[in-house]
C-alpha cells in the first residue's frame, strides 16, 4: 500500500452525461501529484452505482489508506451511510465533503441520521462558510476547502463600461429560478432595446427547460434572449465572456461553481441572497445582492451596474481577486496536507 493512496467515492459520470464533478478533477489532480488514486463510481443507474461504490470499498481495501466522500441530501445521504459502514467494519478513516443547498433543511429534518454520519468522519470538509455555520452543530470536526476551479482557463476582462449583455449559466430547474432572468430582461428591455440575454444549462427534467421560449415569447423578449442547453466545461468561459453582467437567480444555493467562474472572468454579478450566497460575495463589494424571486430588484441592480460611475468596475476587479483564492494551485496543497494527516492518523 502506497503512503499517498486514496479511495475517492462520488459521482465519476462525465463520460455518460458530460459533467464532470468535483471528484472527478480531483482524482485527476492528485494523481498528477503522485497519488494513488482509486474511485467510484461511473454507474449512471443509481442502484448499480451503490453496488459499485460498496464494491470498490472491498475490493480495494488493501491499496488505499484513507477515503473520500462526497455527501449530498436526499436519496444521495443514505449511499453516504452504506458506504461509510463499510469503510468502519474495515477500519478504514474516511473524510467527508458535503454539497448542496438543501443539506442544512435536510439536517434539521433528520438530525439524528447527519449528527451520526458528520461525528463518524475523522473530517468534515465545507466548500462554503455557509455549510460550516450551518451544520457545525451536528458535531465533528470541520474544514473549510473551497470548491476550486483552474483560473488559466478563465480569461479575465475587466468590465468598466459594461453593456447591456446578460448571461444565466445554471441548470434549468425550478430551484434555480431560470424565470426570473426573463422577466428582468423583460423589464430592461424598454430601457435598453440593445440588451441580449444568454441562458446556458443542462435540462433537469421538471419542465423548466420547455417553459421558456413560451415565457419569452409571452414577456416580449424572444428576439433578445439566446437559450443553449449544455455546453462542454471548456466552452464555459467563452459563453461567460459572451456577457458583461452574470444573473444568478435562485431559490437555493450553497458556493456554486458557476458564480466563481463567472468572477474568474470579472462580469459583474446580480445574485439572489439566498443560503450561501452572502457567504460568498460580499454586497456592494464583488456582487449586488437582491431579495429571491425579485424582478424589480434584480433589473435595478443591473440598472445601477448600468449607470453608476465605477461600481462596474469595483464589482468585477474585487470579483476576479477573490476567485483567485479558489484557484486549484492553492486548494490541492490544503487537500494533500488534509489526505496526508488523515492517512496517517491510523484506523
Amino acid at each position: 500500500m502506497q503512503d499517498k493512496s486514496v479511495l475517492l467515492i462520488g459521482n465519476f459520470l462525465s463520460a455518460s452525461v458530460g459533467i464532470k464533478g468535483h471528484s472527478e478533477e480531483l482524482a485527476r489532480r492528485l494523481a498528477r501529484a503522485g497519488w494513488q488514486v482509486m474511485t467510484a463510481s461511473e454507474k449512471q443507474n443509481r442502484l448499480a452505482r451503490l453496488a459499485d461504490m460498496v464494491a470498490t470499498v472491498w475490493r480495494e481495501r488493501s491499496r488505499y489508506r484513507v477515503a473520500h466522500l462526497e455527501v449530498f441530501s436526499g436519496a444521495a445521504f443514505f449511499w453516504a451511510e452504506v458506504v461509510c459502514k463499510n469503510l468502519r467494519l474495515l477500519g478504514k478513516p474516511y473524510i467527508l465533503t458535503l454539497h448542496g443547498g438543501n443539506l442544512p433543511a435536510f439536517a434539521r429534518r433528520w438530525p439524528g441520521r447527519v449528527r451520526r454520519l458528520l461525528t463518524s468522519a475523522r473530517i468534515i470538509v465545507t466548500p462554503s462558510r455557509y455549510l460550516l455555520a450551518e451544520l457545525q452543530e451536528y458535531g465533528g470536526r470541520f474544514q473549510l476547502i473551497p470548491n476550486p476551479l483552474d483560473l488559466s482557463a478563465y480569461p479575465y476582462r475587466p468590465r468598466r463600461e459594461p453593456q447591456v449583455h446578460l448571461v444565466w449559466l445554471r441548470a434549468f430547474h425550478k430551484m434555480y429560478n431560470p424565470r426570473l432572468a426573463l422577466k428582468v430582461a423583460a423589464q430592461l428591455l424598454p430601457e435598453y432595446p440593445e440588451l441580449q440575454l444568454i441562458m446556458v444549462g443542462p435540462d433537469k427534467g421538471d419542465g423548466s427547460w420547455q417553459e421558456m421560449p413560451q415565457l419569452a415569447g409571452e414577456l416580449g423578449v424572444t428576439d433578445r434572449v439566446i437559450f443553449q442547453e449544455r455546453v462542454a466545461k471548456s466552452e464555459v468561459p467563452d459563453w461567460l465572456n459572451r456577457g458583461d453582467i452574470f444573473l444568478n437567480t435562485t431559490f437555493v444555493d450553497n458556493a456554486p461553481v458557476t458564480v466563481t467562474e463567472a468572477m474568474a472572468c470579472g462580469l459583474c454579478i446580480v445574485s439572489t441572497d439566498v443560503g450561501g450566497i452572502p457567504y460568498l460575495l460580499e454586497h456592494e463589494k464583488d456582487a449586488l445582492l437582491v431579495p429571491p424571486d425579485d424582478p424589480d430588484a434584480m433589473a435595478a441592480a443591473v440598472r445601477r451596474i448600468l449607470t453608476e460611475p465605477g461600481l462596474a468596475r469595483r464589482l468585477s476587479e474585487n470579483a476576479r481577486r477573490k476567485a483567485e483564492q479558489f484557484d486549484w494551485s492553492v486548494i490541492l496543497p490544503q487537500w494533500e496536507a488534509l489526505l496526508t494527516a488523515v492517512a496517517e492518523s491510523g484506523p
